[in-house]
């Protein structure tokens, strides 16, 4: 019901869309796919419409907030992907994939982290994931005046911390890295007061540090 209101009531009042059954298939797709990459060339073929509607309508429904894109940061990343941004829903409690819902449910407060910080005129602050050609990959990036400030790779359980989160600590010299782990107890700890080394936070102490 609430897709096809969307679909067939906000989008057709709001805009001059007329391909409503193809939009509603793309629709249907990006609910499945929060925490993905969106590859909009395939994402063309499967709707069978334009690469450039769809990155259209990809937008259109970002500005109704059906979901947002965050795209790579690729400076100082030697063979890192540039193009494609991955997409999260807004609505991430009805997200089926557990790993998916635990990624889209950080990146939705991570965001609106950034945007209270921007708001409050604390710096210039970004979201943005890191991923390159050899498929190292870190979840999401906030990104504060031009410089990666802290790194976050989302797990469903404790485990050790992924050679990614290290390697491109290390690399881009990122001073806070963290492994946030969603069935973890609260621990009552300042994450960012040890720069230089990667952690692994409960999600509630990490959700605990931001706005």
């Amino acid at each position: 019901m609430r897709r096809a209101q969307l679909v067939r009531e906000d989008i057709r009042d709001l805009t001059q869309i007329q391909q409503l059954d193809q939009l509603d298939s793309l629709v249907a797709r990006l609910t499945t796919r929060s925490a993905r990459q969106l590859v909009f060339g395939n994402l063309a073929k499967e709707v069978r419409v334009s690469i450039d509607t769809v990155r259209r309508w990809v937008e259109v429904l970002r500005d109704l907030h059906l979901g947002f894109l965050v795209r790579p940061w690729f400076q100082n990343v030697s063979r890192s992907l540039r193009k494609e941004p991955k997409w999260f829903l807004r609505d991430w409690a009805a997200i089926e994939d557990a790993g998916d819902r635990a990624e889209t449910f950080i990146a939705c407060h991570m965001l609106k982290a950034v945007d209270g910080w921007n708001d409050m005129g604390l710096g210039a602050f970004e979201l943005k994931y890191l991923r390159g050609k050899e498929k190292r990959e870190v979840d999401l990036v906030v990104v504060r005046d031009g410089n990666p400030w802290f790194l976050v790779e989302v797990k469903q359980k404790a485990a050790t911390i992924g050679g990614a989160l290290r390697y491109f600590q290390n690399r881009l010299g990122v001073p806070h890295a963290f492994q946030v782990v969603i069935d973890a107890d609260y621990v009552d700890a300042d994450c960012f007061a040890r720069p230089g080394t990667a952690m692994v936070v409960p999600v509630r102490t990490f959700l605990a540090q931001l706005l």
